[in-house]
């Protein structure tokens, strides 16, 4: 076994243990979750949707919108640079594949149908994102002192 290869399986296995088995399959495998069942489909909390992978930030939930597919949508990521796109021919069609620019995770499809400003879909499977809400990184004031 190369060195490269023996590198591979041992990072395969990091991801195993560190995601759910289903989390494994989407963004690992390029696998999709159903549509309208994964958690954050139709949520409305504020915050910054990070990558379950690597926890780098890649939507605002100011660009959340809801576009019908069952999947969450944005029409924008946080930053430019943030989402990798590569063409995926896979089950007989063409589509942009999304990946998180940092680590490479799935995340989902970008499609030119969304909204204004930028007319673009990027339509993400919940399991590949993990939610910070906007008041998460705020200390939590002690009520009973007041």
């Amino acid at each position: 076994m190369t060195e490269k290869a023996a590198n591979d399986d041992a990072q395969e296995e990091q991801w195993r243990s560190k995601l759910s088995p289903e989390e494994y399959r989407v963004c690992r495998q390029c696998g999709t979750e159903p549509a309208f069942s994964g958690e954050y489909w139709d949520t409305k909390t504020q915050g910054v949707y990070q990558c379950k992978c690597c926890g780098e930030p890649l939507f605002n939930s100011a660009t959340k919108y809801d576009s019908g597919s069952g999947w969450p949508s944005f029409y924008e990521p946080v930053a430019a640079g943030a989402i990798e796109e590569t063409v995926d021919k896979s089950y007989g069609m063409v589509r942009t594949e999304i990946r998180c620019q940092k680590c490479g995770s799935h995340l989902g499809h970008v499609f030119p149908d969304g909204p204004r400003p930028t007319g673009l879909r990027y339509c993400v499977n919940s399991a590949s994102l993990n939610l910070l809400p906007q008041d998460a990184g705020e200390p939590q004031r002690d009520s009973s002192s007041e």
